[in-house]
């Protein structure tokens, strides 16, 4: 078996062609596990959910990360200009990319949602752009125990 010897630099991709093993080390370098993968979406579940025009109920869907783009852009948008509360309405259009069925999420939809589903909008966006994850501690009003739950929501009975 004739095995072709190349040599890498740390930048070099491995080579690939009939000779290469893709499960085999480079020559010359020790495998080693790639760094950590950002997690730049999430899932959530909306409290009530989102009904369209045909009544169909939306309730799970996904938000990126945002950028310093999505926070500055809708600063010059002329309804917030005109009414600053509606940067938070403009803001999550641009960074919730599905809601249910619905994958091009405009403004429009933010405003038709529940006062109680806008709120938890709201606050999952602050948690995963700026505490960089969906887990919030709370206390068991009956025990007073703590623990941690998932904001992003789950399985059936999970919060």
């Amino acid at each position: 078996m004739r095995r072709r010897t190349v040599s890498h630099t740390a930048q070099d991709e491995p080579p690939d062609g009939p000779d290469s093993d893709p499960g085999a080390a480079p020559v010359g370098r020790a495998t080693q596990p790639g760094p950590p993968r950002l997690q730049t979406e999430f899932s959530f579940e909306l409290p009530r959910g989102y009904v369209d025009e045909a009544g169909t109920l939306h309730r799970h869907g996904s938000m990126r990360l945002a950028t310093a783009r999505d926070e500055l852009a809708p600063l010059v948008d002329l309804r917030v200009k005109d009414n600053p509360a509606y940067l938070s309405v403009v803001l999550l259009s641009m960074v919730v990319t599905r809601l249910g069925t619905i994958t091009e999420v405009r403004a429009e939809h933010v405003e038709r949602l529940f006062a109680s589903d806008l709120t938890f909008l709201q606050d999952f966006y602050r948690r995963i752009n700026a505490e960089g994850h969906t887990r919030a501690a709370v206390t068991c009003p009956h025990c007073a125990g703590g623990f941690e739950v998932d904001l992003a929501g789950g399985r059936p009975g999970e919060s």
